[in-house]
């Protein structure tokens, strides 16, 4: 039996079941309910914003709306741990259709607020509107504390190049998805949720990164925005990529596909991926590749990568 439905509740009413007894913080001087929220800072201020499409980058039939929430926060605040941000808070715009029902929003609030606790990030506060499709928009607030920003410009011929996080899950979660399936489990909720390696951006900061980006199209695909950035040629070597089970099983179920074409070109994983002098990669992070001198390529194995997919493009 379906249950009640947007359309017969009100907007503000639903506005207050969405923001009823968030908790605040000591930066946060007003919080939701206002024109505008505020919050103090000790330093500069990064900022972004990510926009998710139902039927683009999720699916009702694919993910509960907890993992949608979960995923929207996700995705934006990793944008945050690229520069070694602070999260301080979140604001998101929810567009949903009127036949929804109440108890989607209210799961979809539900993750949202599971994720902000594990990220450190708080409810600020967003609007609401009528559409066809479902869309999120999340925009992210982050304190760098007087650091300087890691951006994407600084990797040094000599560095190499690190991982932290997963790579290449949700592409294969992805894979199984569109074929029908709902396992490997652990891929598939890698799909739906991902897990940033919240905190670690501060860590490569403070270890001395040179250079770092969120890996959101593909780890070819981003590390080709960071070579570009930084005007330098960067090598991956396979032989330090993890291939996990999961994603050989995936592979050799799909027509025995090389697992290593996840991990190469999968996007979704939101991992961080920083530059460093090589006595300088911290804890928690391992070396996948080398930067030298050349023109802004990335390379795999020393040669140019011969597959057909390089990463995620809207267009």
């Amino acid at each position: 039996m379906a249950g009640r439905t947007v359309a017969e509740t009100s907007e503000f009413d639903l506005i207050g079941s969405i923001t009823a007894g968030l908790p605040t913080g000591p930066a946060v001087r007003v919080g939701p309910g206002d024109d505008c929220a505020v919050f103090a800072a000790d330093g500069d201020v990064a900022v972004s914003t990510d926009t998710m499409v139902e039927n683009v980058h999720f699916r009702r039939s694919w993910s509960a709306p907890e993992d949608v929430g979960r995923k929207a926060v996700a995705a934006a605040v990793a944008d945050l741990e690229a520069m070694a941000a602070r999260p301080i808070g979140v604001v998101l715009a929810l567009t949903i259709p009127a036949e929804l029902e109440i108890s989607w929003v209210e799961g979809f609030q539900a993750g949202v607020r599971q994720e902000c606790e594990l990220s450190g990030a708080l409810l600020l506060g967003g609007d609401l509107t009528r559409g066809r499709d479902i869309t999120v928009s999340a925009t992210v607030f982050g304190d760098l504390q007087g650091r300087p920003p890691v951006t994407r410009s600084g990797a040094r011929p000599g560095d190499v190049v690190a991982v932290c996080g997963r790579l290449g899950w949700a592409a294969a979660g992805l894979t199984v998805l569109n074929r029908g399936f709902r396992s490997p489990r652990a891929v598939v909720v890698a799909h739906r949720v991902p897990e940033p390696p919240y905190g670690q951006g501060i860590v490569a900061q403070q270890a001395g990164a040179s250079a770092m980006i969120d890996c959101s199209d593909g780890l070819l695909a981003d590390l080709g925005h960071l070579a570009e950035a930084s005007g330098v040629a960067i090598d991956v070597d396979t032989s330090k990529l993890d291939v996990a089970e999961p994603q050989s099983v995936v592979a050799a179920a799909v027509g025995g596909g090389d697992p290593l074409t996840f991990i190469l070109t999968g996007g979704d994983d939101h991992a961080l991926l920083a530059t460093f002098a090589a006595s300088e990669v911290p804890d928690g992070w391992r070396v996948i590749g080398t930067v030298s001198d050349g023109d802004p390529t990335v390379t795999v194995d020393g040669a140019p990568w011969e597959g057909d997919i390089v990463g995620w493009r809207h267009f």
